[in-house]
């Protein structure tokens, strides 16, 4: 096969004669040719030489007018950004690795040596860029009939190949979820006998990965592979111990793992945001330690949701996630999950809508997203009714909103107000006084208003033996 077509560009030909002018060989390879194939946009562009591609990516910089080229020697690795394009050059090479390292002894090797070294075959594909065979696929492992049978299998032993680098076997589960393929057999019994050799690999890298699994069209295929090899016993045993179904006294409850994937799908089809898509995956997650059992009553989960939100925390530590606002989003839709699916079961009070978006705030349509994605039943008539309920809780949402504004709303009556008209410094009084007023307004006792508030803080302070002071 010959994909001339593919590669009719500057920079293709410009690597192409400056690798003649060093009298080297030079070739497309990895993951741009795989994309090439499957007509999938790649701006990560690899290139092997069969020399020193440090010197190749130096002089190809220079006809390209690129200033700045990353030369990484003990990796015998150059890139450069050209055109929007991450561009790598790497001298071709044989690895062999040490028990407990993942970083391989790296020795000069040939194309097939180097391709024999990827991960899979259907990334251990590469094409030629000499003058007598530009453009040719070439293909020693039949990557190619891969790619088209959608199958990811290893170029050799795959008990090597992940023993050797097992976050390659986070790779099998990502490229598993990114591009819907089925992982061969032998390669996925593979990865369960070396599940455990995650070990040796940094959380920061199984993370990233994970995340990329996520952010997949349909995340849950890539978790449900993570399960069935035990690499998510490796790192995530929180989730691990949503999956099973216990009975007694004729109850049962549903799986919680997949109630968990068909959320995450359900919120994958609404938004691509990845902290979203990890509250949808954290919404539940304490429902194995809150679990009870109440005779006549079945399964419960009661504080589920004030659990799981204390547990967002330790979980991102562990998992090496952002300790920041990102996490802080998190928390906030694993603790709120319940509250807008409780409206959709009873009549819904004002004062119960203004307490959701006072405590929602910006994020109030995130947690719709969520909750619209927590209707799972397996009951279409049950689902129907309560996505009717839940458009008419969007649509009183919408009509609190704009007459009270109370998302992220301040009292119009601060604590500087307060202490300035009593004549009091910082004390338990001023933050009562406060809160007070907060809650008359989400109650609808007063309007969110300068007038009412004022009158409202006279009134509390009197309560609390506080006069204005003169």
């Amino acid at each position: 096969m010959n994909l001339q077509q593919h590669i009719d560009k500057r920079l293709f030909h410009v690597i192409g004669q400056q690798a003649r002018d060093m009298k080297v060989d030079v070739y497309a390879v990895g993951g741009m040719v795989r994309d090439i194939l499957l007509q999938r946009s790649n701006k990560d562009l690899d290139f092997v030489t069969v020399g020193d591609g440090t010197a190749l990516a130096e002089k190809c910089a220079l006809e390209l007018k690129v200033k700045k080229v990353a030369i990484f020697k003990n990796y015998g690795t150059a890139s450069f950004h050209y055109r929007g394009n991450d561009v790598e050059f790497v001298g071709a090479r044989k690895e062999s690795y040490k028990p407990e390292s993942r970083n391989p002894d790296v020795v000069p090797g040939t194309l097939e040596d180097d391709q024999l070294r990827r991960d899979f075959t259907i990334n251990a594909m590469a094409i030629s860029l000499q003058k007598d065979n530009w453009g040719d696929l070439i293909d020693p492992f039949n990557g190619w009939s891969d790619l088209k049978r959608g199958i990811i299998k290893t170029p050799t032993n795959p008990d090597i190949t992940f023993s050797d680098d097992p976050l390659r076997m986070m790779r099998a589960v990502r490229f598993a979820a990114q591009l819907n393929f089925t992982i061969d057999e032998d390669c996925l019994k593979a990865i369960e006998r070396n599940a455990s050799r995650l070990a040796i690999i940094s959380q920061e890298r199984i993370t990233t990965e994970l995340n990329k699994i996520i952010l997949s069209k349909k995340p849950s295929i890539g978790f449900k592979l993570l399960l069935d090899t035990k690499l998510l016993h490796q790192f995530f045993p929180e989730m691990v111990q949503l999956h099973g179904v216990k009975k007694r006294d004729g109850f049962a409850h549903k799986d919680n793992f997949y109630h968990t994937l068909e959320v995450l799908d359900n919120v994958a089809e609404s938004s691509p945001d990845l902290w979203l898509r990890w509250a949808a995956i954290l919404h539940d997650i304490a429902k194995p330690p809150t679990q009870r059992f109440e005779p006549k009553v079945g399964w419960t989960f009661h504080g589920h949701e004030d659990l799981g939100a204390r547990m967002v925390p330790k979980i991102f530590e562990r998992l090496k996630l952002p300790l920041d606002t990102s996490m802080k989003f998190v928390q906030k839709m694993v603790q709120l999950h319940l509250r807008p699916i409780a409206l959709t079961k009873s009549e819904i009070s004002d004062a119960a809508l203004r307490r959701l978006l006072f405590d929602a705030g910006d994020d109030i349509d995130s947690l719709m997203i969520l909750c619209k994605a927590d209707i799972t039943s397996k009951n279409e008539l049950k689902v129907k009714k309560y996505l009717k309920n839940y458009e008419h809780v969007l649509e009183k949402l919408q009509a609190v909103e704009e007459k009270d504004r109370i998302r992220n709303f301040q009292p119009p009556v601060s604590g500087e107000v307060i202490m300035k008209t009593f004549g009091v410094g910082p004390c338990a009084h001023v933050g009562k006084i406060k809160n007070a007023i907060k809650d008359a307004i989400l109650d609808g006792l007063i309007l969110n208003d300068e007038e009412q508030a004022l009158a409202f803080m006279h009134k509390v302070a009197a309560e609390l033996g506080l006069q204005a002071a003169s």
